[in-house]
């Protein structure tokens, strides 16, 4: 997994209560995190969520982030947001996705050390969905996440190595952010695929899925059921 730093002394332990926020130290200063545990019989499974885009009000209070987080609760899986540098109480400065896929790295590093038997699952919407995407190849999650990923904006998805892993992608086909042909186009042309993406077309659904919030949920259910580790069995007694 590549050389990391061992956790430092003021590293939080990873929460048993049904939410709680923490702040995790990162590359650029203190990053603000909310651990949420499972609404459903719980899955060695960690799910990490990546906002939209800071500078224009992302943070990890977003409602699609929010609602993937349900989803994913509701399906047994623990979760966590976090802000990027930057956003909400994150220290640091926006730094167009280099930095904040540092960011995506220690919160992952942190996972992994505190639930090393779980899966580490990446979601992420919009500018989230791009820091997800960049560094999926080299963190290996079990499964992404990807809601309205901004191809065909300011970002270089080129040079994005593709995801060896199952992979779900999420599209309004009424985006008027992100341009839904450039997406179904980039998803075309990638080559090296392991397996091909799910690809979820929301009809009459805009950027920020007003009033498709239920639909996701549920488009998001159905794509993962099919991936999700077996529940761990309760004990007896």
């Amino acid at each position: 997994m590549g050389a990391m730093t061992s956790p430092a002394a003021s590293t939080p332990a990873f929460p048993d209560a049904d939410s709680t926020t923490l702040s995790l130290p990162g590359p650029a200063g203190a990053l603000e995190m909310i651990v949420e545990a499972p609404e459903a019989s719980a899955r060695p499974l960690v799910a990490v969520l990546c906002h939209p885009l800071p500078t224009e009000g992302g943070t990890m209070h977003n409602k699609v982030v929010t609602i993937a987080g349900r989803a994913l609760r509701e399906c047994g899986a623990a979760t966590v947001r976090f802000n990027f540098r930057g956003a909400g109480a994150s220290e640091g400065t926006f730094d167009d996705g280099a930095g904040e896929a540092d960011d995506l790295r220690a919160v992952v590093a942190w996972v992994r050390a505190q639930r090393p038997d779980a899966q580490l699952w990446l979601a992420g919407f919009s500018f989230g969905a791009y820091v997800s995407l960049k560094v999926a190849a080299e963190l290996a999650p079990g499964m992404l996440i990807s809601i309205a990923p901004p191809a065909g904006r300011s970002w270089e998805f080129d040079a994005i190595a593709p995801p060896q892993c199952p992979w779900l992608v999420i599209q309004g086909e009424a985006d008027e952010v992100v341009d839904p042909a450039a997406v179904y186009a980039w998803l075309d042309e990638l080559e090296g695929l392991k397996q091909k993406p799910e690809l979820v077309r929301m009809p009459d659904t805009s950027h920020f899925f007003h009033r498709r919030l239920m639909d996701l949920r549920g488009a998001i259910k159905n794509g993962i059921k099919p991936h999700l580790p077996a529940a761990s069995t309760p004990p007896h007694g």
